[in-house]
Formats: C-alpha cells, sequence, structure tokens
C-alpha cells in the first residue's frame, strides 16, 4: 500500500473525527430502530451508545493513525453491551446484526467522503476498495470478541442462575395460549391471583448485589399481607422480574409496596389485576413505568407507578420518539425548548391547566408568588402563539416533563 493511500485514508479518517459525536448517534439511532429486541430499553439504548462510540472511535483511529488491528483493544462498552445481552438471553444473532447494521452506516458517510475530495476514478475506487476492506476486518475482529464474551458470559449466567424459570416466564408472556397448568406447575406460582408485578433494578452506583432484589421483593410482599411468595426472575446483573399475589380483595398495604426501598434499589410498579391477563398486563405496566422511570432526568423518584401522574400517557408516546418529538414542538413552539428558561414556565403552565385555570391555586402548589404565576403563564401563552388545544397542551407539556432528554435528540 502506497503511502499516498495512507495519506488519504487519514483525511477521511480525520473528517469523519470532526463530527464523531454525530457519527455515532446516527448508528445509535439506525440499530434502535431496526433491532426490535432492544424495545426502547433506556438502560440497553445507553449501552448500544457507549458500544457505538467506542467502535466508531476505534474505526477513526485505524484510519487516520494506520494503526494495526492488532494493536486495538475492544471497546469496554461493546464488551458491557454483550455482557447484558447475553443476562437477558437475547439471541447472540441481534449482536451481529447490529455490527453489519452499524458498518453500513460508517461505510455510506466514507463513500460521501471520497466522493467530496474531488479524486480521479481510478483514485477513488482504490482508496474505496481500501477504506471499505479496513472497516471490513475491524468488524469481522470485534464481532468474533464480543460474541466470545456473549457466550461465556450466557453460559456462566444460566450457570449460575438457572434459564428454566426464565424460559417459562418468557414463554407465558409470549404467547397467549400458553398453559397455565404447565407454568403452575413450573413455577409453583398461581395464575388464578390479583398480581402486582414490578421491575426492580439497581444504580449503576450502587454496590448491592442482585440478591438484594430478590430479598426486597420478599420483605414487600410479606408487608403488603400477599397470598404467597413472589415470582422473581433475574433479568441482567442489575435488573429483576417480580410478581406479588393477592386472593380476592387487594389489602391497602399492597398499595404502598416498595414505597421504603433501599439506597441504591429503585422499582416500577404496575397496577393490580387479576388472572392470567392480569399477569401479563401489570407486567407491561411496569416494564413502561420502568422505561419512564429510567429515561435520562426522569422526575420520578426511586419508586414510580404505572397510575403515577402522567406515567402511562408518557409510556404511549415514548413509542415513537421521532413523532412525538415532532407533535411537541409544533404543538409547543418555542416553548418545547430544552433551556433553563423554558422549563420553569412548562412547569406553570402544566400546573395551571391541572387546576382549572386557577392562578391562587398553581400559586399554592408551585410555592410562588401569584403575580410571578401571572407572569409565567402570561409569558408561556405568548411564546406559544396560536391558540392551542388544552387536551393537545396537557399531552405536550406531560412529554417534555418525563421525555425531555429523548426529545432533544431528536
Amino acid at each position: 500500500m502506497s503511502d499516498e493511500l495512507r495519506a488519504r485514508a487519514g483525511v477521511v479518517g480525520r473528517r469523519l473525527r470532526e463530527d464523531v459525536v454525530g457519527l455515532s448517534d446516527d448508528v445509535t439511532t439506525t440499530l434502535a430502530r431496526g433491532i426490535h429486541q432492544l424495545d426502547g430499553d433506556p438502560a440497553l439504548l445507553d449501552m448500544l451508545s457507549a458500544s457505538v462510540r467506542g467502535n466508531v472511535t476505534n474505526i477513526i483511529d485505524l484510519l487516520s493513525n494506520d494503526i494495526p488491528l492488532s494493536n486495538l483493544q475492544a471497546p469496554t462498552g461493546a464488551i458491557e453491551y454483550a455482557l447484558r445481552l447475553a443476562q437477558r438471553d437475547i439471541p447472540s444473532n441481534s449482536l451481529v446484526r447490529a455490527y453489519h447494521m452499524g458498518q453500513n452506516v460508517v461505510l455510506q458517510v466514507i463513500y460521501s467522503e471520497v466522493a467530496d475530495m474531488g479524486l480521479d476514478v481510478p483514485e477513488s475506487t482504490e482508496l474505496t476498495k481500501y477504506l471499505a476492506a479496513t472497516v471490513y476486518s475491524y468488524i469481522d475482529w470485534i464481532t468474533g470478541v464480543v460474541f466470545e464474551a456473549y457466550e461465556k458470559e450466557r453460559q456462566r449466567w444460566a450457570g449460575v442462575h438457572g434459564t428454566a424459570l426464565t424460559t417459562t416466564v418468557h414463554s407465558l408472556l409470549a404467547a397467549s395460549d400458553a398453559s397455565a397448568g404447565q407454568f403452575e406447575g413450573a413455577t409453583g406460582y398461581w395464575l388464578d391471583r390479583t398480581h402486582i408485578s414490578a421491575v426492580l433494578w439497581l444504580d449503576d452506583d450502587s454496590h448491592s448485589e442482585l440478591g438484594e432484589l430478590d430479598r426486597v421483593a420478599r420483605r414487600s410482599a410479606v408487608a403488603a399481607v400477599s397470598d404467597g411468595p413472589p415470582l422473581v426472575v433475574p433479568v441482567d446483573r442489575l435488573t429483576v422480574w417480580a410478581w406479588v399475589p393477592f386472593r380476592g380483595e387487594v389489602p391497602a398495604a399492597a398499595h404502598a409496596m416498595f414505597g421504603d426501598l433501599p439506597a441504591g434499589v429503585r422499582a416500577a410498579v404496575g397496577q393490580a389485576i387479576p388472572g392470567i391477563h392480569g399477569f401479563r398486563r401489570s407486567h407491561d405496566q411496569a416494564l413502561a413505568a420502568f422505561t419512564i422511570a429510567s429515561t435520562p432526568r426522569s422526575p420520578t423518584g426511586a419508586r414510580v407507578r404505572y397510575d403515577d401522574r402522567g406515567v402511562a400517557v408518557a409510556s404511549l408516546l415514548a413509542h415513537d420518539l421521532d413523532a412525538t418529538a415532532t407533535w411537541v414542538r409544533e404543538v409547543l413552539g418555542d416553548l418545547a425548548a430544552d433551556s433553563p428558561a423554558m422549563a420553569p414556565l412548562r412547569e406553570t403552565l402544566a400546573v395551571y391547566l391541572a387546576t382549572g385555570d386557577s392562578h391562587l391555586r398553581t400559586a399554592e402548589h408551585l410555592n410562588l408568588h401569584r403575580n410571578t404565576v401571572k407572569y409565567r403563564i402570561d409569558k408561556a401563552l405568548t411564546t406559544i402563539g396560536a391558540h392551542r388545544d388544552r387536551l393537545d397542551l396537557s399531552l405536550a407539556l406531560t412529554a417534555c416533563e418525563f421525555l425531555c432528554a429523548h426529545l432533544r435528540q431528536r
């Protein structure tokens, strides 16, 4: 390979480095949309983003500095992402497919950069072939590394926690015609009860272990006077799913479950719903609440319930963040901006609408002077401009409150 070809490859690498964040975000967005197993899980998406950033940086280093592939190390984020997929029993083909999808996005950008260099046809062809081969070699190497890490973790996780219980639960959740009798026989958990489901997880900086979540679930079930022990299923090294059974009328204590959590433990809780439908539906609700609770800068606390104000609606709006972000900007205009100036205006307007357009009740709720409330409301409505339907305003403000960090990226 000539020095001139290396130099031209270095130019392309340095151009990519100028917008490494943008390129990484484009790859992450493509993967998040194209791999349904990620299912909008904020924790997985954050880990995917870290993995993509590390891999894109490695590719740029290869091109910019002509670093031998043998001198590179697999990004920590890439390894951690592979381990998390293994712990969640997400098929390995999702991992491999992600790398090939990402490779395509990166190559399209590279081809565009080559086209802008104004080379003649032979030079452009030679450079394109070299760049494509370099990227292919990296993807071939890194997929081997992360796949090996995935397989080792899958075997370790199965050995530590066992997969029979997890498989049984997943089968019931996925199949509408799954046998209740087989499930009950395999798990010892009865489906003819009323169920409250929860997602329990540890903060990333928590020093607790997964066993702490199991203990939290069991203590909470006892405190809530449940009809037997909870069903607890490990999801990954930081997360478990839990179901707590009740016979007959659900005691008042059940509605306070997971309200007193140890430091570093969080909970997302579904509603109490009977039967096999309730087993599934309460779990869906807990997952929806988990999505909102684990969103960056979420306003929720250590425990979030699906029936907490705004959570259910926000979880529905989170299903299509691109469409939601566009609609929110159409409804709120400049008021949707993620800025310190607009945030208090949105909060005040949201409370004002919720209190029936009462300046007094809004002032009491926010502990503000009535004149301050009036000033903020007037400024917010002026910012919005044209008259808007109250329901649209309330929904758009709810989306901003719970999904602001995600909407800002759209």
